[in-house]
């Protein structure tokens, strides 16, 4: 890794160059102050997407799901205890394709859940069905040592 690393944060969508060797140090946003790292996974809409796929220096895990998809309710709590043990390595972020229908057809999204690990803007893995969070972060480890 670099010196520093560029982070969106998922509150006021500003970036923040965080040290890298402070990233383990719930760093907060410059600019209003909030943690850039929850535990939680984000959400994020057609007008967030960009932002954290583009200007973020580290990989995004997004959650492609629908609300009345029922292993897709069956993962979530699941996808949500991952991020509290990938944070703040990877963000983990979710996209509704029932109200993101446009990112679901970009992303060619064909069944739900399915997950897709990008590394510098751009698709590197992706992995459909449900899950638990421990295969999750097996998964999403494998997938960044074998680029």
């Amino acid at each position: 890794m670099s010196d520093s690393i560029h982070i969106v944060c998922p509150h006021c969508l500003s970036i923040n160059r965080v040290p890298a060797a402070k990233l383990d140090d719930k760093p907060n946003c410059g600019r209003c102050q909030h943690a850039l790292f929850t535990g939680e996974p984000i959400e994020l809409t057609a007008q967030t997407f960009l932002r954290h796929l583009e200007r973020s220096g580290i990989p995004l895990l997004v959650d492609f799901w629908a609300p009345w998809c029922g292993p897709c309710k069956v993962m979530a709590p699941r996808f949500q205890q991952a991020a509290h043990l990938l944070e703040p390595k990877i963000r983990l972020a979710k996209v509704n394709t029932e109200a993101e229908p446009y990112l679901g057809t970009q992303f060619g999204i064909r069944s739900i859940p399915t997950l897709v690990l990008f590394q510098s803007g751009r698709e590197v893995a992706r992995h459909s069905g449900a899950i638990g969070a421990q295969d999750i972060v097996r998964w999403v480890s494998a997938q960044l040592r074998n680029l």
